[in-house]
C-alpha cells in the first residue's frame, strides 16, 4: 500500500560533491553539495541562489567538481555547516552554520592545481572534474531561492586505481561514492557517519540502530 504523506523533502540520494571555486579576492572556497546529475559531458547543479559558491560560479564562470569517496565522510562532515559568506543569513545561523574562510584547512584537505581552470582541485578526492559554466536560471517555486547551473566538464581526473585497465571507463565495483540521502551520509548501501547537516535541518531520523 502506498501513502501520500506530503513529503517535505525530495532528496532520495545523490553523490556528494565538493565544489571548489574562487572568491572575488582570489582565495579558494570549498562547498559540499548533493544536488547534481550528469549527462554526457554536462552536469546540472542545484544551489542556493545566495550561497558564496553560486556567486563565485556566476562571476568566475568556472569551478571544480570534486567527488569524495565514502571514506572521506569525516572531512565532508567537518565543513558541512560552514559558509564562505562572511555575513551569515539568520536562517543559516538558526541551522548552525558559521562563517569559515578556509574550508580546505578545516576539512584537512589539500589544494591541488587545476590544468584548465583557476579553481583548485581537492587532492584527496578520487574524481575531480574541471568545469566551465554554460548557463544558469532560477529553479523551484517562489520560496525556494535556488539556482540551476549547467556546467561543461572540460577535463576529468580519476584515480588510476578506479580506471579499468586499457579503457576509459571507471570500475563501478571499485568506486564507492559518498551518497547523501535525506541529509544523511551513506556509502556501500549503509549509513557511514552521523550527519551535522541532518541535525541542522531538524531531520526526524533515528539512525541509532544503523551500523556505523
Amino acid at each position: 500500500m502506498h501513502v501520500v504523506p506530503g513529503l517535505k523533502v525530495l532528496y532520495f540520494g545523490t553523490p556528494v560533491v565538493l565544489i571548489s571555486s574562487l572568491n572575488e579576492d582570489g582565495t579558494a572556497n570549498l562547498a559540499p553539495m548533493s544536488s547534481a546529475w550528469w549527462l554526457g559531458q554536462s552536469c546540472m547543479l542545484g544551489l542556493g541562489s545566495r550561497s558564496q559558491t553560486t556567486v563565485n560560479l556566476l562571476r568566475e564562470g568556472e569551478c571544480v567538481l570534486n567527488l569524495p569517496s565514502s571514506a572521506m565522510v569525516d572531512a565532508v562532515d567537518r565543513i558541512a555547516l560552514t559558509t564562505g559568506t562572511a555575513e551569515v543569513p539568520d536562517y543559516k545561523v538558526a541551522q548552525g552554520y558559521r562563517y569559515e574562510p578556509d574550508k580546505f584547512a578545516l576539512g584537512r584537505l589539500t589544494r591541488q592545481a587545476s590544468e584548465l581552470v583557476r579553481a583548485p582541485r581537492v587532492a584527496e578526492c578520487p574524481v575531480q572534474l574541471e568545469c566551465r559554466v554554460v548557463s544558469d536560471r532560477p529553479f523551484g517555486g517562489p520560496g525556494t531561492r535556488a539556482t540551476a547551473i549547467e556546467v561543461e566538464v572540460l577535463r576529468a581526473h580519476v584515480d588510476e586505481e578506479l580506471v579499468i585497465p586499457g579503457t576509459h571507463h571507471v570500475d563501478p565495483l571499485g568506486w564507492d561514492p559518498l551518497i547523501m540521502k535525506f541529509c544523511e551520509f551513506f556509502g556501500g548501501g549503509r549509513n557511514v557517519h552521523p550527519s551535522r547537516l541532518a541535525g541542522g535541518w531538524n531531520m526526524p531520523h533515528d539512525l541509532r540502530s544503523a551500523t556505523v
